[in-house]
């Protein structure tokens, strides 16, 4: 038998979904919701609504006021017991006299893991934890992974027809997926820290790679825009190094920086694998800058490239219903991939109707 109840899963639900919230403004900190129920009433509410303000625990403690004594909190993530940019949420819980509190997962990271939880037994509150800890993991996904492993979410964005082409022969590819589609890419960006590119794609499509909806960009910040550019060809009229926001040039060998006439423009140097820069050192660096989650939009070669050595967290398909033939350009190239034995199994986790398109999220499948 389950120690949480319905009702405790209805109010962790509805602190997770408060958590949502700081999606796109608490980067690089963790999205947290709390709820505080005293006599199975919501007497406050709050959510980490940006990095360096308060954190959902004292947002909900200040929403309650005087009815959070005896209280029940309900967090998606363990209380810091730190000082940091903020005082420790484990005081100002156990100063506003709450009597239980319930969390969805310990926070890994080695300022706190477990010593929130601790200093809140100590006090002789009843803490919980575990509850619908799989979705707050999944909500974290990025921050987790920064924490433990010291790399960010990789999150591979394809936008293809339904037989898996990105363009014509020709280079002919706008465009291939609806409004709707690219509207929604909006929003990947935005909850991202990084958006990854080639230089190929630089050269041969000029993007953007940005965040222009309007009502996103007046909640969030344009992500850091990162160009895998072995040999530095990266041309100085780029129309990425002339908007809003910082861009990330990564060669290999010792080269001269450049003229890019923009202060928010680096170019550093990395070692190489067979002549390219080795991404791997280039995803270490971006967990040092504190990028959580990195969105790839590039060319096959590098979509084929991280596949192939497992650097990939999660796929993000758009595909469009129509059927552009032969004459055209696959969203992958594996050269080394010869026999089925090769291939890579997908775990979809989310399939649904993006205007006339398909948005499939999918995560690879561990091996047997």
């Amino acid at each position: 038998m389950s120690e949480f109840s319905e009702k405790d899963c209805a109010y962790m639900a509805r602190a997770l979904r408060l958590a949502e919230r700081g999606r796109l403004t608490a980067h690089p900190n963790p999205v947290v919701g709390c709820v505080l129920v005293n006599n199975d009433e919501i007497v406050g509410e709050g959510w980490h609504e940006r990095t360096g303000e308060a954190h959902a625990e004292v947002n909900a403690l200040q929403s309650a006021g005087k009815k959070a004594r005896g209280a029940t909190a309900y967090v998606t993530l363990e209380p810091c017991a730190h000082h940091g940019k903020t005082p420790p949420c484990t005081d100002a819980l156990i100063d506003a006299g709450i009597g239980k509190l319930i969390a969805a997962m310990v926070d890994p990271n080695s300022q706190v893991a477990g010593s929130g939880f601790k200093r809140l037994v100590q006090a002789g509150i009843d803490v919980r934890q575990g509850l619908m800890q799989d979705v707050a993991t999944n909500l974290n996904c990025g921050f987790l992974k920064r924490v433990t492993k010291g790399r960010p979410y990789v999150r591979l964005k394809i936008a293809c027809s339904i037989d898996g082409a990105i363009a014509m022969a020709s280079g002919e590819s706008q465009w291939i997926t609806g409004p709707e589609a690219r509207s929604d890419v909006q929003r990947l960006r935005a909850r991202s820290g990084a958006i990854l590119t080639g230089i190929g794609t630089v050269l041969a499509d000029d993007p953007s790679l940005n965040v222009r909806d309007k009502q996103i960009t007046s909640r969030s910040r344009q992500p850091l825009r990162v160009v895998l550019d072995s040999g530095l060809r990266m041309p100085q009229s780029a129309r990425m190094l002339s908007l809003p926001g910082a861009t990330l040039i990564c060669c290999v060998g010792k080269r001269a920086s450049g003229d890019f006439g923009s202060s928010n423009t680096e170019v550093m140097s990395f070692p190489d694998v067979d002549g390219r820069v080795n991404v791997d050192t280039v995803l270490e660096e971006l967990a040092n800058r504190s990028v959580n989650e990195v969105l790839v939009e590039a060319g096959p070669k590098l979509l084929g490239n991280m596949l192939d050595r497992s650097l990939v967290d999660e796929l993000v398909i758009y595909q469009a219903p129509h059927i552009m033939g032969n004459q055209t350009r696959g969203f992958v190239e594996t050269p080394g991939w010869t026999s089925l034995t090769d291939r890579r199994e997908l775990q979809f986790v989310d399939v649904r109707r993006i205007g006339r398109d398909t948005r499939m999220t999918a995560t690879l499948k561990s091996p047997d």
